[in-house]
């Protein structure tokens, strides 16, 4: 438990900006479906923002489009937009799947994309191959985690087949949270099939943003989940949530087909590593397989190695909600203090962060409460717009969340499971051995912390 609260952020504007939208939150959501194109319903500026962020933090090339919304079309109304947007995009790209996703602009003037996107299909009964999931994510609600968990639960609600209670005695449901990358994804995916389940990822970025080279150009994205799969989410015997945000959709699906869900604020680190084994190995009937019970005494040798290395340093957290409450209740155990929280957006978990303080606001919040903060700070987690306070407050960063601009392979980095917090805890360590052999030395190699730069 956070032992103290800072008071409500009261401050009307953002200094220097910690969270990123909605919009691009679904946007990445819909990125993990096969033959999907992502159309954001506003402005033109509004997809080329969340493109550049996209492209920088994957290195990927990124399908999205717009509506391309202007004054003249924002007063009148822009579901002509939509319906011109749909009809091209079907026939240009072929898509299987377009995410529909409202922005600011649309939803402060009220367009009921439901009802419109009705009255488009029975205009269009070409349009029947094409699956068209609309999404209510607006800029001003919410962050990135936000936008994900609303496209998932839309996908839910609007593929999954409703009442659909047959069983299948292997299938399990996988729903990870935006906070999980690729790698993360994948070897969630390896545990599950340890205990010969069948997962089904929704979404999957490791079948869509994994670093394949394809051997043609396709203006869709390129596997990933697909819409025939999403259909079958009501037949599964478990679905695993990974994080707070994926409540919501775990709880659409079990509302539609009965299916029992498990919730998990973090699959990183000893204690949430083990009630994943657990779960897995009650729902197969499988004891633990031996692989994964080497995994996890080779994670607790590497826990003994680092928690001297850990002890009583003093650790600052900056990102989305579910990613803080796995990286800040990890150092924690290790035996680290966490001094500062400072969240994106507010989420039930921020109450069960093991931190002195903990709030919602922007990193320009963070910088000023560690310059004033007497005992200082070791480490710095955040994406990598923390790196310029890193730099002025001389205290290595370790790079985590969206976006991470700054590094190659981050995407792909494992940081859940007995193996991915083994990684962790050594990148992690590493770069506060980094850091307390001086500044000025130039000695850390890892390629995700940064060295301090000294003040002299």
């Amino acid at each position: 438990m956070a032992r103290a609260r800072s008071p409500a952020n009261t401050k009307p504007y953002a200094a220097n900006p910690l969270k990123s939208s909605a919009p691009l939150g679904a946007a990445l959501a819909f990125l993990g479906m096969d033959r999907c194109l992502p159309l954001l319903h506003g402005s033109q500026g509004c997809t080329a923002f969340a493109l550049v962020l996209l492209v920088r933090h994957f290195r990927e090339a990124i399908p999205l489009q717009t509506t391309a919304m202007n004054e003249l079309t924002t007063i009148l109304g822009g579901m002509d937009n939509v319906e011109e947007a749909l009809g091209t995009i079907f026939q240009r790209a072929g898509p299987r799947l377009i995410g529909l996703i409202s922005t600011a602009l649309t939803e402060t003037r009220g367009e009921d994309m439901v009802a419109d996107l009705r009255a488009m299909r029975s205009r269009h009964p070409d349009w029947q191959t094409l699956d068209v999931v609309p999404v209510s994510a607006p800029d001003y609600h919410g962050a990135l985690e936000t936008g994900w968990s609303r496209a998932v639960t839309a996908m839910i609600e609007t593929l999954t087949e409703p009442g659909d209670r047959t069983r299948s005695l292997r299938q399990v449901n996988l729903l990870p949270g935006s906070h999980l990358g690729p790698g993360d994804v994948d070897e969630l995916r390896g545990v599950i099939e340890a205990f010969g389940l069948d997962p089904v990822v929704l979404p999957d970025l490791a079948g869509s943003l994994d670093g394949r080279v394809p051997d043609r150009y396709t203006p869709t994205t390129l596997g990933g989940t697909r819409s025939e799969d999403v259909r079958t989410l009501g037949r599964a015997r478990l679905t695993i949530a990974v994080g707070e945000q994926m409540r919501a959709p775990a709880q659409a699906l079990h509302r539609l087909c009965g299916v029992p869900f498990a919730v998990y604020d973090r699959l990183t680190g000893l204690d949430g590593a083990d009630a994943l084994v657990v779960k897995l190995a009650e729902t197969s009937g499988v004891p633990v397989p031996p692989a994964l019970r080497r995994d996890r005494s080779r994670l607790l040798d590497a826990m003994l190695d680092c928690h001297m290395t850990f002890a009583g340093k003093r650790v600052a957290l900056a990102g989305d909600p579910d990613l803080l409450i796995a990286l800040g209740a990890l150092v924690a155990e290790m035996g680290a203090t966490v001094i500062r929280v400072v969240a994106s957006t507010p989420s039930p978990v921020l109450a069960r962060l093991p931190a002195q303080a903990a709030d919602v606001g922007d990193l320009d919040d963070l910088e000023q409460a560690l310059a004033t903060d007497p005992g200082g700070c070791d480490l710095l987690i955040a994406n990598s717009h923390g790196q310029p306070i890193a730099q002025r407050l001389g205290m290595p960063l370790y790079r985590a969340g969206f976006p991470v601009t700054d590094r190659f392979g981050v995407p792909h980095r494992v940081t859940v499971g007995y193996r991915g917090t083994r990684s962790l805890l050594f990148d992690l360590a590493n770069g506060l051995l980094a850091h307390g052999s001086g500044p000025c030395q130039e000695v850390c190699h890892d390629p995700f912390v940064a060295p301090a730069v000294a003040a002299h």
